[in-house]
């Protein structure tokens, strides 16, 4: 008896919470006037109630879609979504909103949120790279269409820290393979480093790499040619200090008395393919 007593009692405080739980939507699904459900979503965000925030957001573009609330509402839903980390559904609701506003004046700050929103699920260079890749795009795309949006000088040094992530990606593939003696996949990937990724902090150690892999490969001239681009550009670089040791007295001599073949090395190294 006492058993079937307490049985009951759960079940009633579960239908009970059930009911609030319902009470609680109809409230926000009733029609009610557009400031008062705007300011009700706003309080809910700055309590951070973020499923609350989203949810009243999306109910002011349900029940006012003509009002000038409603465009504010689904960027402001997107946003909620977003500080609760629902990436995926605020990246879903932004590409919604910049394709059926893209002249709104609030364009620029959704391309924004949007590449922020792949940008901090970048995981470490161990795993896929996909959303590096992805946030790459978007702050591109932010940029060269706002370059003088007063979201894009944040854009640009993200956009920067994303390049030398996916560098470190290469590099870490290429030193795997060097490793394992597969020295011309090495290779490959160190001269993307060093081609596509010139900015990042990373290139200097490719340069080295490279110098490394030729050498293995019994490719002197080759590795001379790459250590006098990494002295030229990094003379004081630890990195050049390890290559210029692994060179013999002949290629050393080469790097320091001729400098017009060291200036030819390193443009045509570094000139675009």
């Amino acid at each position: 008896m006492r058993f079937w007593t307490i049985t009951m009692s759960l079940v009633f405080m579960g239908s009970t919470l059930a009911g609030c739980a319902s009470n609680n939507d109809d409230m926000a699904a009733q029609e009610r006037p557009v400031e008062e459900l705007y300011s009700e979503a706003a309080a809910a965000l700055d309590s951070e109630d973020f499923r609350a925030a989203t949810r009243l957001f999306e109910e002011v573009e349900r029940q006012h879609p003509y009002s000038q609330w409603a465009t504010r509402a689904e960027l402001m839903a997107a946003y909620a979504s977003y500080k609760d980390t629902r990436y995926d559904e605020a990246i879903l609701s932004l590409d919604r909103f910049i394709e059926l506003h893209p002249g709104n004046e609030s364009i620029d700050y959704a391309l924004y949120l949007r590449a922020l929103s792949f940008y901090e699920q970048i995981s470490d260079v161990a795993r896929d790279q996909a959303m590096t890749e992805e946030s790459l795009r978007a702050f591109d795309t932010l940029i060269r269409r706002f370059p003088d949006s007063r979201y894009t000088r944040d854009a640009s040094l993200k956009r920067d820290l994303t390049m030398d992530h996916l560098a470190g990606k290469e590099m870490e593939i290429g030193r795997y393979y060097l490793t394992r003696g597969e020295v011309n996949a090495a290779i490959n990937r160190f001269l993307v480093v060093v081609k596509d990724f010139e900015t990042t902090t990373h290139v200097q150690e490719a340069l080295h790499r490279l110098v490394e892999s030729y050498l293995t490969l019994g490719l002197t001239g080759e590795a001379t040619k790459v250590a006098a681009v990494l002295g030229h550009n990094y003379p004081g670089s630890r990195w050049y200090q390890d290559s210029y040791a692994l060179l013999d007295d002949q290629q050393r001599a080469r790097i320091l008395a001729d400098r017009g073949w060291v200036d030819k090395t390193v443009e045509s190294l570094f000139r675009p393919d």
